[in-house]
């Protein structure tokens, strides 16, 4: 046995799987403790196409970037291995987390107070902020992706459609974060783009805590597009110049400007700019997440609710006839067309239309220089 086989043998012995918590199209789910310590972990277990292509692209992003990030307010990838032989398999041995932002904007029995929006907003932002100083675009940043501690505090996790920025001149697929969190500029097709788009989700995710209710929901980009335009008016030029540019343009009505106070009629001065500049239509001018920490909204009162105050439900518990509704499995349909269409390429071969292009050698070797350097085999 090679020394990565036996290095990937130690760490696979190291944890002892309880009981599955979550199962999803494409991963698995769970709860597992540490032979040695005791402690409690998640176990998501991705299931991966054993091709000449080496891994699933996505299970090589969320891998990447959780080696490379290290913050309070991201998750925590504490080991990974490699399993089966049948149906290769990458597992990720996570924190435990066992409830997401989403559940608790749900869940009406909880109160909601200033102060505790303000919590969860300062720990998004600050994850998010050390992100993008790393380089990093989260890019399907919604309550669903952002896990709750049993001790209260915000994780932002799911970082299966991330990727590395910072060349002013690349071109990235438009097709990422969840449409109702998309901002106007990837639903208008352009393709180069930064940090802003993840901000725009921010806006939106602020939004809905508010108002415990998602604030911009479509059911196509064109609805979605619409909904946006109703709800902060018809972008002109001088909004965002040269946005009529953008590959997808097309003529929309014009909406008048609705004032956010209207809607956020509970909400501060403070917390209504704050709201404001991320969801402005020009990228260029949109807050970043440096920004927003040194925004008035963080240093007025109140204060934030320490996050072991926060409200918080009873953990649920594996829910049989709906055993995708976990945390840790995210149900970005992005995410899943993007494998889907992975897994068809791979099985085809890589030929035909409308499938994935063929990757040439040098892409190929990458692949698998990837997985070579994360121990994987």
């Amino acid at each position: 046995m090679d020394s990565a086989s036996a290095k990937n043998l130690a760490i696979r012995n190291l944890y002892a799987k309880i009981e599955k918590v979550g199962e999803g199209t494409y991963a698995s789910v769970f709860l597992a403790k540490n032979t040695k310590t005791g402690r409690k972990v998640a176990i998501k277990k991705i299931k991966i196409v054993n091709n000449a292509n080496g891994m699933d692209v996505t299970a090589i992003r969320e891998v990447k970037f959780l080696k490379e990030l290290q913050h309070p307010n991201v998750i925590l990838m504490i080991d990974v291995f490699s399993s089966g032989s049948v149906t290769p398999s990458l597992n990720l041995v996570l924190e435990f987390l066992d409830t997401n932002l989403e559940a608790l904007i749900k869940d009406r029995g909880l109160i909601f107070t200033s102060a505790d929006v303000k919590s969860w907003m300062a720990m998004l932002c600050r994850g998010l902020e050390y992100c993008h100083r790393n380089w990093v675009l989260h890019r399907d940043l919604k309550p669903n992706n952002l896990l709750i501690s049993p001790e209260g505090e915000l994780k932002i996790a799911d970082f299966g459609l991330a990727r590395e920025f910072g060349d002013p001149g690349s071109r990235m697929t438009n097709q990422v974060i969840t449409r109702w969190y998309r901002p106007p500029e990837l639903l208008l097709g352009s393709r180069a783009y930064s940090a802003s788009v993840d901000m725009w989700s921010v806006g939106c995710i602020f939004a809905e805590l508010m108002l415990r209710t998602p604030y911009l929901p479509g059911e196509s980009d064109l609805e979605q597009l619409t909904t946006i335009f109703r709800a902060l008016g018809t972008p002109t030029e001088r909004d965002w110049p040269n946005y009529k540019t953008l590959p997808d343009f097309v003529q929309f009505e014009r909406f008048p400007k609705q004032p956010l106070g209207e809607l956020f009629s509970a909400a501060s001065s403070e917390a209504l700019d704050f709201l404001q500049k991320c969801l402005l239509y020009d990228p260029l001018k949109r807050l970043t997440a440096n920004q927003s920490l040194h925004h008035a909204y963080f240093r007025t009162a109140p204060a934030p609710t320490p996050f072991k105050m926060l409200p918080r439900h009873p953990t649920k518990a594996f829910d049989p006839e709906d055993p995708a509704n976990h945390p840790l499995l995210s149900d970005s349909k992005e995410k899943n067309t993007m494998r889907a269409k992975q897994r068809k390429s791979a099985g085809a071969g890589g030929a035909g239309k409308g499938q994935k292009r063929k990757l040439d050698e040098a892409e190929i070797e990458e692949r698998k220089r990837l997985a070579r350097k994360l121990a994987f085999e």
